[in-house]
């Protein structure tokens, strides 16, 4: 079988299942675990931050630096279609109780007019208590926002005196598109999250990185959403595994993610923007996409169908050269019957 449907399939490698069974432990919470510990301070050294904090995963790291930066009754500046509105199921409300701001942003990347046009000082609004920003854009298709842009939101946050966080779930993937070191990538940013089990196909965990009194701030809130865990080392060596070995060759899902949009832009049937193919994600159109995903499946290619019309497919450590091809051939074949219909 051929899984597409996102890079969270991944599995861990070999030499990250042997440091995870030789991993050094102790109890996390307590401070005491050398591998969390060791893995912390490499995430720290590589970002350029002062402090890193181990979470169990990406969602809780956004929400734990939405509740750290903001408080009670103040909204978060976001691009439309951001995962913390989108897929995080209201935590910033329920859990923080701060109120979302989308802006407009093509691509993932909102105009700096907009976001200063977003920020509320009225006594009768919800005042602005933060900006985010997502890079790589997942609803956007995995495209990045230029460092340019990030860097002009940076300096109207510092001088509107907003915290600046972003959720960078897959970061990794945006640094390597950019050709930046990651130092180079985190620097606009006050906080930073960074998933390791997505493209890095580490099996569990993000890191949330920040100056060392956010990190202290934010190891409360870590433990009060429920993510203290104790022999975490288990975990956090596939971590550090996963940013030894694995940032360099996201480069070959990006260019397999290229390969499949160019094969699929020449289907008949198909609707597909290839200026949105910037990294491991490919966004399609089709008139029945639930029908098209139940077809590609039976030929042993899985994949998203996000709604009535849309299909998503994502490259990944697992998938190859010649996985490409096949499941180009699948899809050239499963759409048989609907232009034939």
């Amino acid at each position: 079988m051929i899984d597409l449907r996102s890079d969270t399939v991944t599995k861990p490698t070999a030499v990250m299942r042997k440091a995870m069974a030789e991993a050094e432990v102790g109890d996390d919470v307590y401070g005491e675990d050398p591998t969390v510990n060791r893995l912390q301070a490499l995430t720290a050294e590589m970002t350029g931050f002062e402090a890193a904090l181990f979470m169990p995963t990406g969602s809780q790291s956004n929400q734990v630096a939405l509740a750290t930066h903001a408080a009670r009754g103040y909204e978060v500046i976001a691009p439309e279609g951001a995962h913390i509105y989108e897929y995080e199921i209201g935590a910033l409300c329920v859990l923080s109780g701060l109120i979302p701001r989308l802006v407009k942003a093509p691509y993932g990347i909102p105009e700096v007019k907009d976001v200063h046009d977003a920020i509320k000082r009225s006594i009768h609004q919800a005042p602005t208590g933060m900006i985010v920003l997502e890079n790589t854009h997942n609803k956007a298709g995995g495209t990045i926002v230029p460092m340019a842009r990030s860097q002009q939101i940076a300096d109207l946050a510092k001088n509107e005196g907003l915290p600046f966080h972003l959720d960078g779930a897959r970061g990794f993937n945006a640094a390597v598109a950019l050709g930046l070191s990651l130092e180079a990538f985190c620097k606009p940013y006050d906080s930073v999250s960074l998933c390791l089990s997505k493209g890095l196909g580490a099996p569990v965990g993000t890191m949330l990185v920040g100056s060392k009194d956010f990190i202290g701030r934010a190891h409360r809130y870590r433990k009060m959403f429920g993510g203290g865990m104790r022999q975490a080392g288990i975990l956090a060596a596939a971590g550090i595994v996963a940013l030894e070995t694995m940032i360099d060759r996201l480069a070959e899902d990006h260019a397999r993610a290229k390969a499949l949009a160019t094969g699929l832009s020449k289907l008949e049937g198909i609707s597909l923007d290839l200026n949105s193919v910037q990294t491991n994600m490919v966004y399609f159109s089709i008139a029945d996409a639930p029908a098209l995903a139940g077809r590609m499946k039976e030929a042993g290619v899985l994949c998203n169908a996000l709604g009535p019309t849309s299909i998503r497919l994502v490259t990944h450590h697992h998938i190859r050269d010649e996985d490409i091809e096949t499941a180009l051939k699948v899809i050239e074949e499963a759409l048989e019957p609907s232009l034939s219909a």
